[in-house]
């Protein structure tokens, strides 16, 4: 994966409680901001596609789907 150097201001107190998080189990700064911010755009994904799930309702079709008793009998037993 290639990397691009961004520069960003962030409050002291935030860096602190960052500088926490890499003593305890994380290898960097940068580690630590990677991950909130992978997390974040996954939650904000997340979100939208609730959004337009709530937008467009399922079908007769589709719901008759988890109806049919026989067909939830290929499920595999997790």
């Amino acid at each position: 994966m290639t990397t691009t150097q961004v520069a960003v201001r962030l409050p002291s107190e935030l860096l602190e409680n960052i500088d926490v998080l890499v003593g305890m189990s994380f290898e960097s700064r940068s580690d630590v901001i990677r991950q909130a911010i992978e997390q974040f755009l996954y939650r904000h994904a997340c979100e939208r596609d609730a959004r337009i799930y709530e937008l467009t309702p399922f079908s007769d079709a589709e719901l008759a789907l988890g109806e049919d008793l026989e067909s939830w009998k290929l499920t595999p037993a997790w």
